[in-house]
């Protein structure tokens, strides 16, 4: 049996500042193919207006911090979830397996 790849998902949010509507997504995903690295974006559906990403688990988003925090002055970036496998990242509850039988 193969091994999975296991990602970690972070979430990004901010006070006043509009992440959505200003193509946050395509320049972290621009970002990540510049710097060689796997990334997945997606939009909140559970937190308004927030936005997460996930990398995969062993990889580092210094850079995409930085980056963040040069672009968006009241950005907060929380590592919400850990190896997960196959994440869904509108909506962090879906990523509990036991919620599910097949």
């Amino acid at each position: 049996m193969k091994e999975l790849i296991k990602w970690n998902i972070y979430e990004i949010s901010t006070q006043n500042t509009l992440i959505n509507w200003v193509k946050i997504r395509w320049r972290i995903r621009k970002l990540a193919i510049e710097n060689n690295q796997n990334i997945l974006t997606e939009n909140t559906q559970d937190i308004e207006w927030g936005v997460r990403f996930a990398t995969i688990s062993w990889e580092k988003i210094e850079f995409i911090i930085k980056y963040l925090q040069k672009i968006i002055s009241d950005v907060k970036i929380e590592l919400v979830l850990e190896k997960v496998i196959n994440p869904v990242l509108s909506k962090l509850k879906v990523n509990i397996k036991e919620r599910y039988k097949l």
